[in-house]
C-alpha cells in the first residue's frame, strides 16, 4: 500500500514539473493577468471604500473586498486551465498520458496542482498591489501559511472542475462558452464583492452552496480578520469539493478520445 501510495504521488509530481516549465517559459501571462485583479482593486475597491455604501463591519471596503479579488484570480486562472486539455487532446499529447501507465486520477491531480503554481504567483501580485494600497494584511506566519494551503487546495479544486468540462465539451469554443458561463455566477453570487446578508434569499441559498464563498471566507479570515471560527468549515467543503471534482474529471478522461 505504501509503495503504490509513493509511486502514485511520484507520478503526480512529474506531471506537476512538467505543467511548470510551461509557466517557467511564458511568465509574461503573470503580468498580464494581473491587470485585471489591480483594476478591481483600485478603481471599483477604492471607490466603495471613499463611499461608503456596503456595511462591512469595522473594516475598510478595500481590506473586504481583497480576499474577493483574490479568490477571482484564482477562479479565473483555474476555470479556463481546462481549455489546456482540449489543445493538448486535439495535439494529441493527452492521448499519450491517457495510454501510459499512469492512473487517470494522477493525471487529473498533477494538472489539477500545477495550476497552483500559476495561482500562488498571482497572489503575490495581488497581495503587492494590496500592501501599496494599505490594506491591513496579517502577517503572522502560520496565517500566511494556512492562506497558501487555501490557495493551493482552491486552485485544485477549480481546475479540477475545469478538467471536468473539458472532458465533455471537447472542443475550446464551448469550452470558453461554458466557462464563462459558470465563472461569473460563481464570483458575483458569492461573498467576495458584499456580505451575504445582503443578498436575497435566493441568491443566498446559492451562495451557501458555492464553493467560491468558502474559498472568500477563508482567505478573508487568515489575511483580514483573524477570526478562524469557520476556518475548519471552509476547509472542509473545499476538501470536499475537491475530491468530487477530481473524481468526475477522471471519470471523463475515459471519454475524452471519442
Amino acid at each position: 500500500m505504501l509503495k503504490y501510495l509513493l509511486n502514485y504521488i511520484s507520478k503526480v509530481s512529474v506531471i506537476v514539473e512538467m505543467e511548470a516549465r510551461k509557466l517557467y517559459h511564458d511568465q509574461t501571462e503573470i503580468l498580464t493577468r494581473a491587470i485585471q485583479p489591480a483594476l478591481w482593486l483600485i478603481i471599483f475597491g477604492e471607490v466603495f471604500t471613499r463611499n461608503r455604501v456596503i456595511p462591512t463591519g469595522n473594516i475598510s471596503y478595500l481590506d473586504y473586498i481583497t480576499p474577493g479579488i483574490l479568490a477571482q484570480s484564482i477562479l479565473f486562472i483555474a476555470i479556463f486551465y481546462g481549455i489546456m486539455i482540449v489543445w493538448e487532446r486535439d495535439f494529441g499529447l493527452i492521448s499519450k498520458l491517457v495510454v501510459s501507465p499512469t492512473p487517470r486520477s494522477a493525471i487529473v491531480l498533477g494538472k489539477a496542482l500545477s495550476s497552483s503554481i500559476k495561482c500562488i504567483a498571482q497572489t503575490i501580485v495581488v497581495l503587492i498591489i494590496a500592501f501599496l494600497l494599505k490594506v491591513h494584511i496579517i502577517l503572522n506566519p502560520l496565517y500566511l501559511l494556512g492562506a497558501l494551503i487555501i490557495i493551493v487546495l482552491s486552485a485544485t479544486c477549480f481546475s479540477a472542475l475545469s478538467i471536468f468540462i473539458a472532458t465533455v465539451m471537447k472542443t475550446r469554443e464551448r469550452f470558453m462558452g461554458i466557462g464563462q458561463i459558470i465563472t461569473m455566477p460563481l464570483f458575483f453570487a458569492s461573498n467576495a464583492l458584499y456580505p451575504i446578508s445582503m443578498m436575497p434569499d435566493w441568491i443566498k441559498l446559492i451562495s451557501t452552496i458555492n464553493p467560491v464563498t468558502y474559498v472568500v471566507n477563508a482567505l478573508r479570515s487568515l489575511l483580514i480578520t483573524g477570526d478562524l471560527t469557520l476556518i475548519a468549515l471552509d476547509f472542509t467543503v473545499l476538501v470536499l469539493s475537491t475530491i468530487l471534482f477530481v473524481v468526475l474529471a477522471s471519470i471523463g478522461f475515459r471519454t475524452i478520445l471519442e
